[in-house]
């Protein structure tokens, strides 16, 4: 198995690479309000960069790394889908809705019928 479910980070470098990421990206976030005062594009301009160092960062550690091998794996399995034609689909919601009216009708009758039965049989309510 390429990917396990669970990877802990297991060297101090990663670690590190790993709050620098976070770091980074949240300086990005700071530095955005921080900087009220300035043009927007300077303001979207330093958001920006934080937030992509921070994410080229953290995609160069070793979590990263698992996590670019584990899109890729799902992309590769995203493509072997096949997918149903229009016809197929188009058949396949017509049955679902004839399935739901027919368990909606079912349901009615079901519940008419207890209450019939426990109002006007059991208890003689009109």
């Amino acid at each position: 198995m390429a990917n396990p479910s669970v990877e802990a980070v297991d060297t101090s470098s990663d670690k590190l690479m790993v709050i620098a990421g976070v770091l980074l990206f949240l300086a990005g976030f700071v530095g955005f309000f921080w900087l009220s005062g300035q043009e927007w594009y300077v303001r979207g301009a330093v958001l920006v960069v934080g937030v992509v160092a921070g994410v080229v960062v953290g995609l160069l550690s070793s979590p990263g790394k698992g996590f670019i091998a584990f899109a890729k794996d799902s992309y590769k399995e995203v493509r072997k889908v096949v997918w149903p034609t229009r016809k197929e689909a188009t058949q396949t919601t017509l049955v679902v809705f004839g399935f739901v009216l027919v368990m909606a009708v079912l349901l009615w009758l079901s519940d008419k019928t207890i209450e019939w039965v426990i109002f006007s049989a059991i208890l003689g309510w009109k």
